[in-house]
């Protein structure tokens, strides 16, 4: 019987390691072996909840929860996937990776369940829906927003020029924070701004760089 115990432990290790695969292609924070140990671990943790405790069952005082320590593998791992999210440029990054984490965490606990056809189900459902929905589609694009950091003269006017640069233009700006730099007599604008479909910000760029206030420009 452990034999069988220690195929699901397997098989689930090998889920997680395609899953883990995808991730690593596209040099992601968790690759093979996270998501490997992920899988293997939980259902590890699965089988001890279910089946670990059976020797215990024909005592009078004593009531089994098979789901208790399942349960906290589905919060642990919560832990595990927080660290592979962060803030970057006003962007946050890592939260496919971590939901992938959590994923493979639940497909390990469903192979060390012994529900193998559904676990290796979910793997090729999360395998598929990474692939196909990782493309830019039309009908799933967001609106693109950036930030711009621009160094221009202190002089009149400076400002509303660049503000009613981005209304000609269909810009939105979401957030608009303007710092005087008093020892080179310098304002400094960090704008967040969301573009409209199919706009180039590279042309935004030439733009904002022939007024002659403007001394520096940065798109982050």
């Amino acid at each position: 019987m452990e034999f069988e115990y220690l195929l699901r432990v397997v098989g689930a290790g090998i889920c997680g390691v395609l899953v883990g695969f995808e991730r690593k292609s596209r040099m992601k924070e968790a690759g093979v072996r996270t998501h490997f140990i992920v899988a293997l671990g939980a259902a590890l943790m699965m089988i001890i909840s279910k089946y670990g405790f059976q020797d215990q069952a024909a005592w009078s005082n004593v009531k089994l929860d098979p789901a208790r320590i399942a349960a906290q593998v589905v919060s642990g791992v919560g832990f595990l996937g927080a660290g592979m999210i962060f803030m970057h440029r006003h962007t946050v990054k890592g939260l496919t990776t971590a939901a992938g984490i959590w994923a493979t965490a639940g497909l390990g606990l469903a192979i060390g369940s012994g529900l193998y056809i559904l676990g290796a189900g979910a793997t090729i459902i999360i395998l598929l829906g990474q692939k196909i929905l990782h493309g830019r589609y039309s009908w799933l694009a967001s609106p693109k927003t950036q930030q711009i950091v621009i160094c221009l003269s202190n002089t009149e006017g400076a400002m509303s020029r660049i503000q009613q640069l981005l209304e000609d233009k269909n810009i939105t700006i979401l957030s608009f924070h303007a710092e005087n730099n008093s020892l080179a007599s310098e304002l400094n604008l960090e704008i967040i701004v969301k573009f409209p479909e199919s706009f180039n910000s590279v042309n935004l760029l030439s733009l904002i760089q022939e007024d002659t206030s403007v001394k520096a420009v940065d798109f982050q």
